[in-house]
C-alpha cells in the first residue's frame, strides 16, 4: 500500500504488529463465515486465506472447526509474512499454517477466504481471482465496505500508518460478483460496521457485507 507522507504504509513491521490479539478474537460477523467452512472444508480442505494477516482467523476459528486434515495458507504483505514467520518458528503460530507474500507461490485452493481483504485491495477482484494459481471451488468474503453513493477511497489510520481504504457502490459491487461465473449460496449485511469519513460528513455512512459464492458448473 501506498504511504501517507513519512507515514508508513500497510507493508510495514509495525502496522503489522498492530491489533493481533483483537483480530485473532471471534466477533458476531465472522459465524456466517465458521458455518459454511464448517460445510465446505471437510471435502474441500485446501484454503487460501488472502489478507489472512499472521493467521488471525486460523486462530478465532480452530476451537469451533475441525481443521486436522486443512490446508491452510495465508497470503499478504511481505512484513507481515516475515513477522509471522518469525513468529511461528519461535513457537507463538502453529506449525500448520503456511504463508506466503507471492500469489506465485500459493497452492490451488478449492476455498478462498477473504475476510476485511476487498478496502484494501489495489486491484479488481476478479483480477485477483485470475491471478490465483486456479479459480477456487468456493470464494466466502466478509467485511467489504460498501455504500450507496459512488466508489470511493479514503485513509485508514492504523498506528503510525494511513492506508487506502475503499469503499465500493454497493450495486457495481454486486455487478462485478454476478459477472465472475460464480453462483451466489449466501450473502449478509453487517450493520456493526458502519464508517464515516469524518473530513466529508455529508456523504452517507458505509456499511459491511458477506457473501459466500460457489463456481458454476458444479453441484
Amino acid at each position: 500500500m501506498a504511504a501517507c507522507g513519512d507515514a508508513p504504509g500497510y507493508d510495514d513491521d509495525a502496522a503489522s504488529e498492530l491489533s493481533f490479539d483483537v483480530m485473532r478474537r471471534r466477533a458476531t460477523w465472522d459465524y456466517p463465515i465458521i458455518h459454511w467452512l464448517s460445510r465446505i472444508l471437510p471435502d474441500h480442505p485446501a484454503l487460501l486465506d488472502a489478507g489472512g494477516h499472521m493467521g488471525s482467523k486460523y486462530l478465532a476459528f480452530e476451537p469451533l472447526l475441525d481443521l486436522g486434515a486443512v490446508e491452510w495458507t495465508v497470503y499478504d504483505l511481505p512484513a507481515t509474512v516475515r513477522l509471522a514467520r518469525a513468529r511461528q518458528a519461535g513457537g507463538d503460530l502453529p506449525a500448520a499454517l503456511r504463508f506466503v507474500d507471492r500469489l506465485a507461490d500459493a497452492p490451488e485452493a478449492d476455498v478462498l477466504l477473504a475476510s476485511g481483504l476487498l478496502q484494501y485491495l489495489d486491484m479488481p477482484f476478479e483480477r485477483f481471482v485470475a491471478d490465483l494459481p486456479a479459480r477456487p471451488r468456493f470464494i466466502l468474503l466478509n467485511k467489504v465496505a460498501v455504500g450507496r453513493g459512488p466508489t470511493r477511497f479514503t485513509l485508514e489510520r492504523i498506528g503510525m500508518s494511513r492506508v487506502p481504504y475503499q469503499i465500493r457502490n454497493r450495486t457495481e459491487f454486486e455487478a462485478e460478483i454476478a459477472a465472475m461465473d460464480y453462483r451466489t449460496l449466501d450473502r449478509w449485511t453487517i450493520t456493526a460496521l458502519s464508517h464515516s469519513v469524518s473530513t466529508h460528513p455529508w456523504i452517507e455512512a458505509s456499511t459491511s457485507c458477506g457473501v459466500v459464492l460457489e463456481r458454476k458448473g458444479r453441484m
